[in-house]
């Protein structure tokens, strides 16, 4: 299936976190030598999560533990697109934020005011630690006219016992006692893959999302108008592909499997601009 990648160069690469790079806190074969392809070759890249508890900087320093060495502008959460996303609706509004300091730092850069009162919109992301008394209090706000935005629309996310509820499960709590549906900013909304590709100036025709799940990474990828990879270290596994009404452009083992390519499917003019 790799044919199908081969057909134009690529110029700028978007890969999943989890399940991609790292399990855990342990880096996956072949993660350091894609990220250190990408830099040889000169390719624009990001990182994207749909985890909006932590921020770029904390991400770093987790992926640099596990011998990954990224830029904190080269790692792209959903918080920090929600945070773009809303400045570029109504930017200095005010806000009640439930979430940790991905969530929280993002919206401050973007100028929102954070408050628990009179605000144009109730943001929900992820938190270890969700309350009764703060889900009460977005309820209120919400039934009172402001705007809900989530961060993204997982369910559960993993942990060393086992799944936790995560920022979908809590907004359906929250739309069962309003009836109103959040707005999903994360994947698989293909708005944070615009968002990804404005951020390295990059067009969707010649760039490439590379993820372990069918129903956020490959269907985002494929409504930017990107191509997708699927690896297989992470979520879907082979025989779930099967299930979806739409395909990857190509499906490989794992990062490893990548790395030749970055060479291969770099623009020939790229790399003798980098020789000079």
């Amino acid at each position: 299936m790799t044919t199908a990648l081969e057909a134009h160069p690529i110029h700028s690469w978007l890969t999943d976190m989890d399940g991609v790079l790292v399990h855990e806190d342990a880096a996956l074969p072949g993660a350091a030598d894609f990220i250190a392809a990408l830099q040889q070759y000169g390719r624009p890249f990001l990182v994207l999560t749909n985890n909006s508890i932590f921020t770029p900087r904390d991400l770093r320093a987790r992926l640099s533990r596990s011998g990954i060495d990224i830029p904190e502008a080269s790692i792209w959460t959903s918080a920090l697109a929600t945070a773009r996303f809303l400045a570029e609706q109504q930017p200095g509004a005010a806000a009640y934020v439930i979430g940790e300091a991905g969530l929280t730092s993002a919206m401050h850069e973007e100028g929102f005011i954070l408050a628990d009162s009179d605000v144009d919109f109730v943001v929900l992301g992820e938190t270890r630690t969700y309350s009764f008394e703060a889900i009460t209090r977005a309820v209120r706000l919400i039934t009172l006219g402001a705007k809900f935005i989530a961060t993204n629309p997982d369910v559960t996310g993993p942990s060393a016992e086992g799944p936790l509820p995560a920022t979908g499960s809590v907004a359906a709590m929250i739309t069962a006692a309003t009836g109103i549906q959040p707005y999903y900013v994360g994947k698989p909304n293909p708005l944070m893959m615009r968002t990804a590709l404005n951020r390295i100036g990059a067009h969707s025709e010649t760039s490439i999302m590379i993820g372990d799940r069918m129903d956020t990474d490959v269907k985002s990828g494929l409504e930017a108008g990107m191509r997708s990879l699927l690896v297989l270290s992470g979520s879907t596994q082979e025989d779930e592909i099967i299930r979806y009404p739409y395909r990857p452009t190509a499906v490989l083992d794992g990062i490893a499997d990548v790395v030749p390519l970055v060479g291969k499917l770099t623009p020939f003019e790229s790399v003798e601009l980098g020789e000079d």
